[in-house]
């Protein structure tokens, strides 16, 4: 892509759009950014004095008068987009404009749930090649950020997680292995429908050939029929079912059989992959990593190394001989089913916040099967309340603090209290970290009162 001297207008300027900006300055481009955010919400911005600013508005004239737009992850359909269109102004997105500029084969990794952790290891397992790695995305590091790194340059690895929102500008993103790990309700205020949402995350496929490797999820009944006709090769996985090719679970190991190889086995049980989604990542990250070149014992090194991101069922503490899990990150209904699924102990969930508008059957559906009992707080509360009484005893509590004393008075030993909300945190909490660091602290004061003489 030839940037010099064009006209580049960023819109969004959050951590990908600066990127964006940065990378199209150094490629000689004349760059202006855009956020109806002000100069005061926005705080020192990281930018070349040479960048021109537009803040608090978006001007059509400044979208009609571009060269190239370059959109940040999120942002929502603009009259001033439409606009630029019918001008015949190209529009892209940072991770399509970088990956222009990228020479390691790159792996994508996609999904409602599950992204963040199999990216990491993924990256874990093919740094373990002793190749340059860079590993981020809708992760945290924008893929513009390696442009002109050894780990984007022909001897490296790029490994990145993608978002919906960033998968909506791709063209020519061709990733030599793709991944799409399931697909649950999520983002439906942004999608008419599930399956809109489904065919967004398939494109991540969408420009790979017969040469690239389409990993998916045969558990996951739209994810196999919207990947059915892809151009590249289909290897699936499956934590129900043994496969003859593609990775699967036999009794307390990860089994996996690239195409025309001989079978490998992982181990399956590890201290920091806890529950049978964790396993899918696992299957999913053995895979991406193996082909796309690592070495099985170097695949298996990381992970038997790999510890479990922040806030994904994280173990905080044993007290009581109760374990206590962080899984803050859990911010839907979808992502709260897969963590309960196949858990190792019964289960006392602290769940709740701001609704998402989702239906909570299904949650208690995987309660039924491990839950010991529930606790509720924040706007959901009732309503979840109401899915999950008939099928374990719900207490109710009206800060972190009384939820954690409710669930350990729940629990018994050789239990899990969970905190998954499947609800976003902005009722009670700046975001779900801050959440996480008060059910900690709330844990960390259980303890110490039981230690207490």
């Amino acid at each position: 892509m030839e940037l010099a001297g064009r006209k580049v207008l960023v819109v969004g300027l959050g951590r990908s759009g600066l990127a964006a900006a940065r990378l199209c300055h150094a490629r000689g481009a004349r760059v202006s950014g855009t956020d109806l955010r002000s100069a005061e919400a926005l705080g020192q911005l990281d930018l070349p004095s040479e960048v021109t600013l537009e803040l608090g508005r978006h001007d059509e004239a400044s979208f009609v008068g571009a060269d190239l737009i370059v959109l940040s992850p999120g942002v929502p359909a603009l009259r001033q987009l439409e606009a630029a269109r019918r001008a015949g102004v190209k529009i892209t997105g940072e991770l399509e404009l970088a990956a222009r500029f990228v020479d390691a084969p790159i792996v994508a990794i996609t999904g409602t749930n599950g992204k963040s952790t199999t990216t990491t290891l993924t990256g874990a397992i093919l740094a373990a090649t002793g190749r340059p790695t860079f590993v981020g995305g809708n992760l945290g590091v924008p893929l513009a950020e390696a442009v002109g790194s050894a780990a984007a340059g022909p001897d490296g690895y790029c490994v990145v997680e993608a978002s919906s929102f960033q998968l909506e500008t791709v063209e020519r993103f061709r990733p030599r292995v793709g991944v799409l790990l399931n697909v649950t309700a999520d983002h439906l205020d942004r999608y008419p429908d599930l399956e809109a949402y489904g065919r967004a995350k398939t494109l991540v496929f969408s420009a790979q050939t017969a040469a690239d490797f389409a990993v998916i999820n045969a558990d996951d009944e739209l994810v196999e029929r919207l990947t059915r006709e892809v151009r590249s090769r289909r290897i699936s996985l499956s934590t129900r079912q043994p496969l003859r090719e593609g990775g699967w679970i036999e009794g307390d190991a990860l089994c996996l059989r690239l195409p025309g190889g001989e079978l490998e086995r992982y181990p399956a049980v590890l201290p920091g992959l806890v529950g049978r989604h964790n396993q899918e990542n696992a299957l999913a990250s053995l895979l991406a990593g193996r082909l796309a070149g690592a070495a099985p014992d170097q695949a298996r090194g990381a992970l038997v190394a790999f510890r479990p991101l922040a806030h994904r069922m994280e173990l905080v503490a044993e007290s009581g001989g109760v374990a206590y899990f962080d899984d803050s990150k859990g911010t839907n209904v979808g992502a709260v089913v897969a963590a309960l699924s196949g858990f190792p102990r019964p289960v006392v969930l602290i769940a709740g916040g701001r609704d998402k508008g989702g239906a909570y059957e299904p949650l208690a559906r995987a309660m039924k099967e491990v839950g010991r009992g529930a606790v509720v707080i924040g706007e959901a509360a009732e309503r979840i309340a109401v899915a999950l009484s008939p099928v374990v005893p719900v207490a109710r509590a009206a800060t972190m603090d009384e939820a954690v004393v409710r669930a350990a008075a729940l629990a018994k030993a050789g239990d899990a209290v969970v905190l998954s909300p499947a609800c976003s945190s902005f009722d009670m909490f700046r975001n779900y970290e801050h959440r996480a660091q008060v059910f900690r602290a709330a844990v960390d004061r259980l303890a110490a009162e039981r230690r207490a003489p």
